[in-house]
């Protein structure tokens, strides 16, 4: 197989996982996040919990696209660099840039330590003040990461989309 054609099957398939991370995370800040808003705190924090649960056990189709989604957009970088020039290769260096930085590293930073918190809750020990406080410190810088991760990802599969499309 040529490199051209690899370049091309790498840059579908980085496509395809960035994609997919943007859609997860524009489904938490459009759907799930507005969803359990309506919840009482106790439940609020405990549906979280739950949901993060199933992210934080290594879910192995998640973590494949989370992980291969950072892996592909590297790569996609690293083998289209000398392959295209001008407003392409702009396009193809901005991709690992906006989601390293814009989803990965907020993700990591913001985000996971935000839920590591919520999940340390014992919610069944704490009484409604202590709720609504451990919500209070949670639920609005949580939702603001995420809108702005999900708008990042949304832009880096855009990129993604336009270089797909010039190819």
């Amino acid at each position: 197989m040529s490199t051209e054609v690899t370049f091309q099957i790498l840059l579908i398939v980085t496509t395809l996982l960035c994609s997919l991370v943007a859609g997860f995370l524009f489904a938490f800040a459009t759907i799930v996040m507005p969803g359990i808003k309506q919840l009482r705190d106790r439940d609020f924090i405990r549906a979280f919990q739950v949901i993060d649960g199933m992210v934080q056990n290594n879910q192995p189709v998640f973590v494949a696209v989370w992980v291969g989604s950072v892996v592909a957009s590297l790569a996609v970088a690293g083998l289209g660099f000398d392959r295209l020039e001008g407003t392409q290769r702009l396009l193809l260096l901005a991709v690992p840039l906006i989601y390293m930085l814009g989803v990965q590293l907020s993700t990591f930073t913001v985000n996971v330590p935000l839920n590591n918190q919520l999940q340390a809750l014992n919610v069944d020990a704490m009484g409604e003040a202590a709720l609504k406080s451990a919500r209070l410190r949670f639920e609005p810088r949580w939702n603001r990461w995420n809108v702005s991760r999900a708008l990042l990802a949304s832009l880096t599969s855009i990129f993604l989309l336009v270089l797909l499309f010039q190819l």
